[in-house]
């Protein structure tokens, strides 16, 4: 099967906008090309896109040990952030997701519950009822604060952890500069930018690496992620060093707060804008009568809020793309994908694709209820797919589940926005959400 191309020279008429945001330009080659197409970057380098759900699945799941992450997810990201979970391959990867997953496991989780929901009361009692307010700022801080205490028990979620969230920043740009345009790469290192964002990011290992001393030479236990990682050993019967332990608390602290707060605020502009299904969703909540209830218990009964918050997942990815290279030979569907092939996978438009989902650009929570959930398991991917798929995803489902109740229950939630808009940066962002909370 011949693939349809992309020229070098059509991405350079359209930089300015792929800087800006890539995906109107994915979906405009999708829209032309179909399910596959290849795109030139210059410097006879090529990455194929795709938005087919079985090639995804392929990669992802069927045929996982012949892809690796490629090194815009390892070497890129990976100077930034470290060699961790995130950024790591085959036996690295392996033994720390041995190591790591353990952490995640609902009895694990259980132990924790009580931090995330004092944390999430505490946060949303800083909304100021009948004002008009950006909500994903302080969805951010909320996220980030439940990460701090509940995988970390770090109360000091001041100037320290502000410098953090300030870094973690910086390099996502950094990044997202060198991945959108890679063919001036040698300007982003020859006029200091990359060097001025390792620098930035080395003051961010420093602080961790405070801050696993403090907790070395404690005498008391948390029973936290942290105390886990430490006390953890490899097969061998070794433990990690300083350095390991900060590639992977670092990743936890980027990756377990961004994607949340960027769903969260996705799901309440949704709710915001579709009053309808909000008060369905608030029905549910006043049903449960919440106090006496434990964290596990309102995830088992909040059944439609649930289905809310993966269908904001669905129309808006956190994790919108992912991309592979094999590290042998391959083919799939007549496709002749040689050794060292870059694909990237489009979950954005995979999630939208009308051969797929029925009216894929409407809000419609329902499509997610247990009698119809199987029918779109092969085309939904909010958390991955395979052995690679998100460690926390019960840890985020949790923290999203109880967050969006306690929001429901207690407020009205209006907005004056008539669309969603989105800044794909290494995650998918919301622009504008701009919601008001009036007291039920």
């Amino acid at each position: 099967m011949v693939i349809p191309k992309v020229s070098f020279i059509k991405v350079l008429k359209n930089a300015k906008r792929i800087l800006s945001n890539p995906l109107p330009f994915h979906h405009e080659n999708f829209k032309k090309h179909g399910d596959v197409f290849q795109v030139s970057l210059g410097f006879g380098k090529s990455v194929i896109f795709t938005r087919d759900a079985g090639f995804a699945k392929h990669m992802l799941q069927n045929q996982h040990r012949k892809y690796y992450k490629s090194s815009l997810q390892t070497k890129d990201l990976g100077k930034y952030i470290g060699n961790g979970l995130l950024t790591s391959n085959g036996e690295h990867w392996l033994k720390q997701r041995r190591l790591i997953q353990p952490a995640f496991y609902k009895k694990k989780i259980d132990l924790i519950a009580e931090t995330i929901r004092q944390t999430i009361r505490e946060e949303i009692t800083r909304i100021e009822p009948d004002k008009t307010i950006d909500i994903y700022p302080l969805m951010n801080d909320l996220a980030f604060k439940v990460v701090a205490k509940s995988l970390f028990s770090y109360t000091d979620t001041g100037d320290t952890m502000a410098r953090l969230q300030h870094i973690t920043e910086a390099a996502q740009k950094s990044l997202i500069r060198e991945i959108r345009q890679p063919y001036k790469r040698w300007w982003f290192h020859l006029s200091g930018q990359i060097k001025t964002t390792l620098t930035l990011t080395q003051e961010a290992r420093n602080i961790l690496n405070n801050i696993i001393e403090e907790r070395r030479n404690s005498k008391d236990s948390y029973d936290d992620l942290l105390d886990m990682l430490l006390s953890s050993t490899y097969e061998d019967g070794s433990a990690m060093d300083n350095e390991r332990l900060i590639d992977e608390i670092l990743i936890l602290f980027v990756a377990g707060h961004e994607t949340t707060s960027n769903v969260l605020s996705f799901c309440l502009s949704l709710l915001a804008l579709h009053p309808k299904i909000q008060d369905k969703a608030y029905k549910e909540v006043q049903a449960l009568g919440s106090e006496d209830l434990t964290l596990m218990e309102q995830f088992d009964k909040s059944k439609y809020v649930a289905q809310c918050i993966e269908e904001a997942m669905r129309l808006y990815p956190p994790a919108y793309f992912s991309d592979r290279v094999n590290i042998e030979d391959d083919t799939y569907n007549n496709i002749l994908l040689p050794k060292g092939t870059t694909i990237l996978i489009s979950f954005f438009e995979i999630h939208r694709h009308q051969d797929f989902w029925k009216d894929p650009s409407v809000f419609e929570p329902d499509r997610f209820h247990s009698d119809h959930k199987k029918e779109y398991s092969d085309w939904y991917f909010p958390f991955g797919a395979g052995p690679r798929m998100c460690v926390g995803s019960n840890f985020a489902m949790y923290e999203m589940i109880y967050t969006v109740s306690e929001l429901v229950r207690k407020y009205k939630i209006s907005t004056s926005i008539s669309e969603i808009k989105i800044k794909p940066l290494i995650t998918l962002k919301p622009v504008n959400a701009i919601l008001r909370f009036e007291k039920r």
